[in-house]
């Protein structure tokens, strides 16, 4: 089965503007960016976009590229008060210490789930939280499964492998440099991509049956594309194309956790 991202963002986002209507309190987010590119302002953008359909104010900060490390950890002091959620938007200027300003987040407030990877708990990051919300829907069970996760990066690798463990699964990590790679990967009843290599898991590499969780994205030949061949699909009892799978869910699962955050 194909999954379709699309529709399940669009009935979360139903569900989140139906009890933010039933609601006193009129859910606050705010979003702390430093010279942000072009991709980085539409993210925002749609963010933005998404979160005012359900009813979410959202205040963005912009700061300058000169901005210090010091002078972004303040801005996170002082709006922490007055806010039910904080982003910071990634990437920062290499001037700026990325962690040391995440770490400023405090964790209930911290509805990107930049804690979760390192603590295990607090807000699930939107990516993994689309990827739990898919399992629920369609009843995948992780617990006593052998769940191969493919890169280990910031966003989706180690909050995956946190939250696959959380679930009762037994996890196996790979990265570029990891021996037996392909056995692993063979071996996988579960696998969740985050290496954004296009194409780097071909059909013939999977077991039939296998459940995808593609969140791997990058370019080729101007198109979006994931880590796993689209064909894969055909011996995938359950896949997440991309684009249309994980993405559109992202969005959504995060202003869930800045409506839980609010209540």
């Amino acid at each position: 089965m194909i999954v379709n991202g699309k529709a399940l963002a669009e009935e979360l986002l139903a569900t989140l503007k139906n009890e933010i209507t039933h609601t006193s309190h009129v859910p606050h987010l705010t979003v702390i960016t430093c010279a942000p590119g072009l991709a980085t302002q539409k993210y925002i953008e749609l963010k933005k976009r998404k979160a005012a359909d359900v009813g979410i104010e959202v205040e963005v900060i912009e700061l300058p590229k000169e901005a210090t490390t010091t002078e972004l950890v303040s801005v996170i002091k002082r709006v922490r008060m007055q806010t039910d959620g904080i982003i910071v938007q990634l990437p920062l200027p290499e001037t700026i210490d990325t962690e040391v300003v995440l770490a400023a987040i405090p964790v209930e407030l911290d509805v990107d789930g930049t804690h979760y990877a390192a603590t295990g708990n607090g807000y699930l990051p939107p990516v993994v939280a689309a990827m739990a919300e898919i399992a629920n829907r369609h009843d995948v069970l992780l617990a006593g499964q052998l769940v191969v996760v493919v890169g280990y990066g910031r966003l989706v690798g180690r909050p995956a492998a946190v939250w696959a463990r959380n679930q009762g699964a037994t996890v196996v990590v790979l990265t570029k440099d990891s021996a037996a790679r392909e056995a692993q990967i063979a071996k996988a009843a579960i696998l969740i991509l985050g290496a954004g290599v296009a194409g780097l898991i071909q059909p013939e590499m999977v077991k039939d049956g296998v459940i995808i969780f593609d969140a791997g994205a990058s370019e080729e030949g101007g198109e979006l594309t994931g880590d796993a061949e689209p064909q894969c699909a055909e011996k995938a009892s359950l896949f997440t194309p991309v684009p249309g799978g994980i993405g559109p869910l992202t969005v959504a699962a995060l202003l869930r956790n800045v409506v839980a955050a609010a209540a």
